[in-house]
Formats: C-alpha cells, sequence, structure tokens
C-alpha cells in the first residue's frame, strides 16, 4: 500500500472519530427527571460547599460524581422562589413578588413544567411542600402527588393541623407517622409503578423549614438542627439507592437544589471555608437571600467532579428541563429562563451573563462582579458571597461606570416598573391586609403567617 493511500486512510479515520466524538455531546433521550427541592438550605448547610457546622456526604457524592454551580440564585422566600421554578417567569409577570401573591397565579394564565412534559411522553409527581403555589399540584397538570399544608410539617400536631392530601384524598398524619418518611414512601411506590416509562418528579422537601423538631434518628440532648440536615441527606441516599435497585439510576438526571437562603433556624453565625462569614439569609436581598446550593448529577452523560461558576437563574430550570425531555415551550408566553442543557453535557454553549432578582417591592440585576439594583445603588460583589461592596455614586472608576450603565440598559429592557407590582408591605413576605371571604379587608394572623413561611 503506497504511503498516499495510507494517509488518506488515516485521515478518514480520524475523521470518523472525530464525527463520533461530536455524537456523544448529544442529550440522552428521554431520561428520568428528578429535581430536588430542599427547604431553608443555604450553602452554609452543605458540606461540599464548605459548610463549617454541618455534614451532607449523601449530598456530597452527587457533587463529587456531577457539577456543583457556585452560582445559582433564586429568590429568597419559597412562594416567590417556587414560581420562578415552575413557571421559568420573572414575578412582575407573574405578580408572584410575594407570598400572598404567588398563591394568586391562575392556572388559565401561567403554565407550569408538567404541561410541557407530559406531552413528551413523561408521567409527572409532585411529592411534599405545595407551598405558596395556588390550587395544588393536579390542577397545574401533574399525574401524582402527595402535598401537606403549609411548611415544616413532619410529626402529627393537633395544634398546627396534620392533614396531608394523597392524589386528591384528605387524610390524617397518624402520631406515630414521619411526614418525610411518607413522602419517600410515596416517591418510591410512584417509581415503582412507572418505571417503564419517561418520569419527571418535582420532590419539594419538608427539610429543614422550621420549626425544628426531633427526627426518627435524633438521641436525647442531641442538636435538632444538625438532626435535621443529617435526616435529609439521608434521605437524598435512600432515594438513590432505591434508584439503583430499579435499575433506574443510570437514565435518572438528578438536580439537587435549596428554596432560598439559609433561614437561621439553628441561632449561629453561617460560616463556611474554617470561618468565613456569609451576608444575607432567607427574606433579605443580600448575596446569600438568593444564592443557593444547587448540583446536577446524571451517570455517564455529565462528568464528575466539575465546580463551575456559570450564573443560574431559577427561571432556567422550566426551558431546561423541557429541552431535555423533548418538550416544546408554551406558544405566546414570555419564557424569561434560557437553558442551561447543553452545558450539562459539557458543551460550551453561551452562558448567562446576568441574573435577575426581584422580591417584593425591590429587584435587582447581578453579574458576575457587578449588583445593581433598583434604588440605583451599585455593589462591587468581587468578595461575595463574604461582602457585598457599595460603589460610591460619584466613582471615577472606568469599570464600574460601564458596568452601571450596562446594567442600567438591562433593567431598562425588563422593565419591572412596568408589569405587575407588589401589593404586599414590601417584604416579600405578606400583604398587611388581605380580605375575606366577603371581600372585606382584615389583618392576618402573624402566628400564622410565620408557619407557612
Amino acid at each position: 500500500m503506497s504511503f498516499k493511500k495510507c494517509a488518506y486512510l488515516l485521515l478518514i479515520a480520524l475523521a470518523t472519530l472525530n464525527v463520533s466524538a461530536q455524537k456523544v455531546k448529544k442529550l440522552p433521550k428521554k431520561p428520568n427527571i428528578i429535581y430536588i427541592l430542599a427547604d431553608d438550605l443555604g450553602i452554609a448547610n452543605v458540606s461540599c460547599y464548605g459548610a463549617d457546622l454541618f455534614k451532607t456526604p449523601e449530598i456530597d457524592k452527587l457533587a463529587k460524581n456531577g457539577i456543583r454551580f457556585d452560582n445559582a440564585y433564586t429568590a429568597p422566600l419559597c412562594g416567590p422562589s417556587r414560581a420562578l421554578i415552575m413557571t421559568g417567569r420573572y414575578p412582575f409577570r407573574t405578580g408572584a413578588m410575594n407570598q400572598d401573591q404567588t398563591s394568586l397565579m391562575k392556572q388559565t394564565e401561567e403554565i407550569m413544567m408538567p404541561s410541557t412534559l407530559k406531552p413528551a411522553g413523561y408521567v409527572t409527581s409532585c411529592v411534599g411542600k405545595w407551598g405558596q403555589l395556588p390550587l395544588g399540584p393536579a390542577e397545574f397538570g401533574f399525574d401524582d402527588f402527595i402535598r401537606f399544608k403549609g411548611s415544616g410539617v413532619y410529626w402529627n400536631d393537633k395544634t398546627k393541623g396534620e392533614e396531608y392530601v394523597e392524589n386528591g384524598e384528605t387524610k390524617t398524619l397518624k402520631d406515630d407517622e414521619y411526614m418525610p418518611d411518607l413522602m419517600h414512601n410515596h416517591l418510591v411506590n410512584f417509581l415503582a409503578k412507572n418505571k417503564e416509562k419517561p418520569f419527571y418528579v418535582y420532590y419539594p422537601m419538608s427539610h429543614i423549614h422550621a420549626k425544628i423538631v426531633r427526627t426518627p434518628d435524633s438521641k436525647p440532648g442531641s442538636d435538632l438542627y444538625t438532626d435535621n440536615i443529617n435526616y435529609m441527606d439521608k434521605l437524598v441516599g435512600k432515594l438513590m439507592k432505591v434508584l439503583d435497585s430499579l435499575k433506574l439510576r443510570d437514565n435518572t438526571l438528578i438536580f439537587f437544589m435549596g428554596d432560598n437562603g439559609e433561614a437561621g433556624a439553628h441561632g449561629l453565625s453561617s460560616t463556611i471555608n474554617g470561618g468565613k462569614h456569609l451576608i444575607g439569609k432567607k427574606g433579605t436581598m443580600q448575596e446569600c437571600g438568593s444564592l443557593v446550593p444547587l448540583i446536577a448529577n446524571w451517570p455517564g452523560v455529565i462528568a464528575p467532579s466539575q465546580t463551575t461558576k456559570s450564573i443560574i437563574d431559577a427561571t432556567d430550570f422550566f426551558p431546561t428541563i423541557t429541552e431535555i425531555a423533548g418538550g416544546k415551550l408554551p406558544d405566546n408566553t414570555i419564557i424569561d429562563g434560557r437553558s442551561f442543557a447543553q452545558q450539562l453535557i459539557g458543551k460550551k454553549e453561551p452562558k448567562r451573563d446576568w441574573m435577575f432578582m426581584e422580591l417584593g417591592k425591590t429587584w435587582y440585576v447581578r453579574e458576575a462582579k457587578w449588583k445593581l439594583n433598583k434604588e440605583n445603588e451599585l455593589f462591587d460583589m468581587s468578595k461575595a458571597p463574604y461582602e457585598e461592596i457599595l460603589v460610591p455614586s460619584d466613582t471615577k472608576d472606568k469599570e464600574a461606570i460601564e458596568a452601571r450603565v450596562r446594567i442600567q440598559g438591562i433593567l431598562d429592557k425588563l422593565n419591572p416598573a412596568g408589569g405587575k407590582l407588589d401589593e404586599g408591605d414590601g417584604s416579600g413576605r405578606h400583604a398587611n391586609k388581605v380580605k375575606n371571604e366577603k371581600g372585606e379587608k382584615v389583618k392576618k394572623n402573624k402566628n400564622k403567617e410565620k408557619e407557612e413561611e
């Protein structure tokens, strides 16, 4: 064989290998998807993020064998956060900028994730907290569900109410039943029943929302907050074992995320990486009100041991999960999220340059280094999550001046002031007054508010 012919055949072989390599960079068809949403879990509660006080070995395994996102953001409170995730739309479009208005969204106006997945052949389940979202999971398209009322439901507590609803049937939590275990068992049954179909599970956990009480594993004198984080982590591990036993693990994409920043229910300062204090917590518009843990794990598809500083906005899950499922985004509806599906498989697709956050009567846009809020305050975020440095309004720093102009342009284009506005007290929690059944304005029960937030 001549040298020229050998060289030609070699080039053909290399080209074939290159094409094969490119084919690997495709999303597998119809994977199972489980989206785990922990309640009030901040980065200082998860050991793979450097938490000083807590260990989460099962969650850490997901990160070790997948991607840990270091710049994932969602709204600083439960209801507005869940609205972002489930609709892919900003609050000035949906009205979900406070806990009360979140519950006023209508299924005739807002489309949630199951509605894009079911036409793609998916069976869907919601397991856990429905929170301040309106109506129930079935009304927004879920085929299967178990939900409890309010937040932080663990044991039968007659002063709070022990009812939960399972596929339309109202039931009562028995004295010896632990709601997180009941949810896990429901999930296991759903997986076993639907293992031959592609499925999507939205798994909003009860942990670690207050009130912080004992777990089935608690010992006399143990720290209950730590116990709850440990039990949440244990449930994540148990779910992975179930997927393994059903031979579903290799075809299942797992997202694990916190629904807002840490609530501080343990009464201690939140620190990571050897005592570094974090700025902001649940309910605040500072960094760690919205910065949350996010991990994506997909055996054989997502390369292991990755960390990324790519910005993820909570609205991104709607288009991302829809793309992965092979679904179609709704027509004539503005979806603010941007899919990061291709990023999961290692493609260098265009990534987000900024995220938008709104709560109550205020908002901001955050870039990698800069943040500009409604009040026209510019912050240098180069030392986040430990500091937010206010930039003087008369700064002569060229980079800061350019950042202010650039981000203001983004805000002008979004125009949140031109959309739906907050009708509450501005905090994002609840309106000062609500209407009773007769349409009369009445004051809210403050104790009830605290239980539900």
